[in-house]
């Protein structure tokens, strides 16, 4: 199956970009998150390097951030780079639990093989298993308690386009009526402020 980088910015740009104000957006380096501003008219998700994982990690960012954090670049939150001590790595595992698990989600959906990320090579050791366990404890809260209603619109899209091959316009009109019927779903909290989710 191929997973073509243009094919999952259609999605997301198809089912958020009239909703959310926000698009999907090829980087060059380093991934980050910028809102609207005088010369942008959208907010703007940037990947790094044209990945797919890379899209669908920041995206997973993005379906976290409730609706004050995504008024703030990179959504206010500090990015510690790799050469993390262990205080430091401890940080950066507890930010990335849920995140890594919505990427975990997304992946599934499109049948894309995941592998959590520690982001440390030049750092204190890390554990990847143990890392890898609260991922997938995560993942396991999500199914129980509810995804975040703008992921659960793109999982939904995703499945069609890559799983039940629907294509692009069915995907992207799947994802619309989740949005819309946000009511349906439990929600893991308010729309307005899924940051704890």
């Amino acid at each position: 199956m191929t997973h073509d980088i243009e094919d999952l910015i259609a999605l997301f740009d198809g089912i958020f970009a009239d909703s959310h104000h926000t698009r999907l957006m090829r980087g060059e380096d380093e991934p980050i998150y910028l809102p609207a501003d005088a010369c942008h008219e959208y907010h703007r998700i940037v990947f790094a390097h044209g990945f797919f994982a890379s899209a669908l990690h920041e995206i997973s960012h993005w379906c976290i951030a409730g609706e004050a954090r995504r008024q703030l670049e990179d959504y206010g939150y500090w990015y510690e780079p790799d050469g993390r001590d262990a205080e430091r790595q401890a940080d950066f595992e507890r930010v990335e639990t849920a995140p890594q698990a919505l990427e975990s989600l997304l992946s599934a959906a499109c049948g894309k093989p995941f592998e959590v990320s520690v982001d440390n090579l030049d750092g204190v050791e890390v554990d990847r298993e143990a890392f890898s366990a609260k991922v997938a404890a995560r993942v396991a809260r999500y199914r129980s308690e509810g995804i975040p209603r703008r992921a659960q619109a793109l999982i939904d899209a995703l499945a069609i386009c890559y799983r039940e091959e629907g294509g692009l316009q069915t995907a992207i009109a799947a994802g619309r009526r989740r949005l819309e019927a946000g009511g349906a779903m439990r929600r893991v909290g308010p729309d307005a402020d899924e940051d704890r989710a």
